[in-house]
């Protein structure tokens, strides 16, 4: 999702973060997944379903046959804190017993490959991780084909834009089950809702409608009211690289990174600037200028809008980002649940996948572990405030008709950060400085093509699939 050392803000009476695996270890991403195991966590730890550990089981499994021993791998829920609820609240009803062995992505990749190549059964029976942990082992043939089981779990309701993005460009395969998200949103306080512009629907804005906003906000208050994570610390490439590329080009921030699409999108963003705070070059957290009210509206993390949101419930609202000429696009951070080939117990992963991505355990994850359901389940009302505010804004985000799907950068490893600094020095150069859009497009395109070829690194969705690198246009 650099920055894993920032702390991560509690949700509520959460206690807990959300995942710092909500993006690849670049570009400043909420903290929190941080690998301090416990040695039972190091180790593997066997959760009976009879036994529960300390939390309240969920619930949602009664009358299962007993699925036996499942030994689950999972970048996921890595702190020790969030891998006890993990073993207790969620996997303490399931009717079976379960090994949960958090580790990192480089670990799990590891343990895969030599299972596979040692051939015959293999002890691991589930992972879960990000879209990015699978897309090496998928390319490798590591993956069992999950489609007859994604097809029997129609009923979960998942984004048809998920379901694509586990196929990993094959033909009809899914390589995993969604299972649980995070994302980016909008927040606003309810002052700024009068000076909408005549029309607007926050639920349904698009950028041109933000920018009218914005003007009527300065026109109203004396000051530029929006407010963006373009501070050191802040998010604001996952900004250009997951929303604005999206809607301005559907394209994924490589493919058109220097088209005439793109530079309308700058100059788009430009007008954008001229009526956003100016502190926003110091801004890391929005919830910070949130509450303090140097700003009125904001894009961010959840995990950055959160505590505004839990300090004042009934002052902010929170919907979905804005769009552009090709549609509303957005960045999920999604893991899955996929199963090693000759996984050992197949049966008992396929029982595990079903049980996790049940209503009642989806909704515990968002309740006990604040990440959000991968389905269209609906959020029960017993959940904290602010939670429930922005599940149902992701959830409105990622239904929307005219969603436009991407992840956080795939198959870049070590050049993450290098990749994420080619989108603020872009911004630098045309925003801040003032540069010519197109010249400043195609000395930046050069250094992202030279990324791109040194990591042997493919386009993503909703790219078409590249033979070799991807290139730059």
């Amino acid at each position: 999702m650099t920055g894993r050392k920032l702390l991560i803000l509690l949700i509520a009476v959460l206690v807990l973060p959300l995942l710092a695996a909500c993006g690849n270890n670049t570009g400043g991403q909420p903290a929190g997944n941080n690998t301090q195991q416990t040695p039972a966590a190091q180790g593997g730890q066997t959760t009976p379903a009879a036994q529960g550990g300390q939390g309240t089981p969920a619930q949602g499994n009664a009358g299962a046959q007993n699925a036996g021993s499942v030994t689950m791998l999972s970048t996921q829920f890595t702190p020790v804190e969030e891998a006890e609820k993990m073993r207790s609240a969620i996997l303490g009803g399931f009717a079976g017993e379960v090994e949960f062995t958090p580790m990192d992505a480089g670990q799990m990749t590891d343990r895969v490959a030599a299972a596979t190549k040692a051939g015959g059964q293999s002890d691991i029976g589930l992972l879960g991780g990000l879209h990015g942990d699978f897309a090496a082992m998928a390319e490798a043939g590591q993956l069992e084909d999950l489609t007859p089981l994604v097809n029997d779990l129609k009923d979960r309701g998942f984004p048809e834009d998920f379901l694509k993005l586990s196929q990993y460009g094959s033909e009809g395969k899914h390589y995993y089950v969604p299972w649980i998200q995070a994302s980016y949103i909008m927040a606003a306080n309810k002052q700024a809702l009068e000076h909408l512009p005549k029309g607007a629907d926050v639920n349904k804005l698009t950028y041109e409608q933000l920018i009218e906003w914005g003007r009527n906000l300065e026109k109203a208050t004396g000051q530029r009211r929006i407010g963006l994570p373009a501070g050191p610390e802040g998010l604001i490439h996952r900004f250009f690289q997951g929303y604005l590329y999206l809607s301005y080009t559907n394209s994924a921030g490589v493919v058109k990174f220097k088209s005439p699409e793109a530079v309308k999108m700058w100059n788009q963003f430009k007008e954008l600037w001229s009526v956003t705070n100016p502190q926003s070059t110091n801004y890391g957290f929005m919830q910070e200028p949130l509450l303090a009210e140097e700003v009125w509206v904001a894009w961010d993390h959840t995990a950055r809008l959160i505590d505004a949101v839990k300090q004042r419930p009934d002052d902010f609202v929170l919907f979905p980002a804005p769009a552009g000429p090709e549609g509303r696009g957005y960045m999920p951070v999604i893991a899955g649940l996929a199963i090693p080939k000759n996984a050992a117990n197949r049966q008992g992963a396929e029982q595990l996948i079903r049980y996790l991505t049940a209503p009642e355990q989806q909704t515990a994850t968002l309740r006990e572990l604040a990440f959000f359901p991968a389905s269209n389940v609906e959020v029960g009302g017993d959940l904290p405030p602010a939670v429930k505010k922005e599940a149902d804004a992701v959830q409105a985000q990622s239904n929307a008709e005219n969603a436009i799907t991407s992840l956080l950068p795939v198959g870049l490893g070590e050049q993450g950060g290098t990749f994420s600094k080619v989108y603020t020095d872009t911004f630098r150069a045309i925003v801040l400085n003032n540069q010519p859009v197109q010249q400043v497009l195609n000395q930046q395109g050069k250094v992202l093509q030279g990324i791109m070829t040194q990591t042997k690194a493919g386009c993503w969705a909703p790219d078409p699939p590249s033979d070799g690198p991807c290139q730059v246009k």
